[in-house]
């Protein structure tokens, strides 16, 4: 009689460590990916960024054959989901977006951060640029960016703006233009962004930084009206809107917000190549440029190290520009 072993499953606490050694096998170009992939994002469902990264996610399910899932994970500046990234597998198949204020103002911002910027990410490529528009009241006596600006400089700090926080795109981009104009003017802090343009359509704001996507139905509706983009060609969604230097604004000053696809750190080239490769094929599809338009969005080509350099002088300029606002944060 032959003698029979019993093959057991293997216990429970063996199974993460399965996983954490199966994630951590390399992982080859021609193989990626191998299972489904997730993307972590800090936006909100329903949000400019959130909408183009699931139809960037679908783009890529179908270039992979493999599901890509987008994962929401909003609150705490951000760090709830950088947190769940850091805790997720490193081989490439969980992927973080990232707002460019994670990478350029925070690490000026915070006394302390969840992560290092530096060592945590691997930027892989910006996913787009939104430009932001000087709004103000249409019954505003301002007529364009030099009524403001003139305004400012007969009342220092009776002229006020506002933003929905400390440190957020909207606020910083703000004190970026006082800074190069040479304003003293207030700012007014919101709990949220609707209030904060309702306020600026009721004149009690005299102006606010704001993309098109959150400020388009006040404008459509003629609450508001814009007086001059922070970018140096007009955009094509509303190209009867001057930049700034036309309308008598700084001439060398761009405000503006973008989101990257950040991998984890240490990945093989040629995956992170691949990566970047599939990403721009997808943002190039015609549905995502239209959609690009309706949040008041431009493409944002770069190379790998021309964006590192960009995101180095970004945070050089925001360490510049939070220093002179005395702003800080816990």
């Amino acid at each position: 009689m032959k003698n029979h072993r019993t093959l057991r499953a293997p216990a429970a606490f063996l199974l993460p460590l399965a996983a954490a050694l199966y994630a951590a096998l390399p992982v080859h170009a021609q193989d990626f990916p191998t299972r489904q992939v997730r993307i972590i994002t800090p936006f909100p469902v329903g949000s400019g960024p959130d909408g183009i990264a699931r139809l960037m996610a679908d783009r890529l399910a179908k270039a992979w054959g493999k599901p890509v899932l987008v994962e929401n994970r909003p609150g705490g500046n951000g760090f709830v989901a950088i947190d769940a990234f850091k805790r997720a597998a490193t081989d490439g198949h969980d992927l973080i977006q990232l707002d460019n204020v994670h990478l350029t103002a925070y690490p000026h911002l915070f006394k302390r951060l969840p992560y290092d910027p530096a060592k945590d990410f691997d930027p892989l490529l910006p996913l787009q640029k939104a430009y932001f528009l000087f709004v103000t009241a249409k019954s505003s006596p301002y007529n364009n960016l030099g009524d403001l600006v003139r305004d400012a400089r007969a009342r220092p700090g009776q002229v006020n703006y506002g933003s929905w926080s400390i440190g957020n795109p909207v606020h910083l981009g703000s004190a970026r233009f006082a800074t190069a104009t040479r304003l003293d003017m207030t700012h007014v802090v919101y709990k949220e962004t609707t209030q904060l343009y309702t306020s600026v359509a009721n004149g009690e704001l005299n102006f606010a930084l704001g993309s098109s996507g959150s400020t388009a139905p006040l404008y459509q509706s003629g609450k508001i009206k814009y007086l001059a983009v922070a970018a140096s060609k007009r955009l094509a969604a509303l190209p009867d809107v001057p930049t700034q230097a036309e309308a008598g604004g700084p001439a060398d000053l761009e405000v503006s917000g973008w989101t990257t696809l950040a991998a984890p750190p240490g990945l093989p080239a040629a995956v992170t190549e691949k990566i970047r490769r599939d990403v721009i094929a997808a943002l190039d599809d015609p549905a995502i440029q239209a959609r690009f338009v309706t949040f008041g969005y431009t493409p944002f080509p770069i190379s790998r190290e021309d964006f590192a350099r960009y995101i180095k002088d970004e945070s050089a300029t925001m360490a510049t520009v939070i220093k002179a606002t005395k702003a800080s944060l816990d």
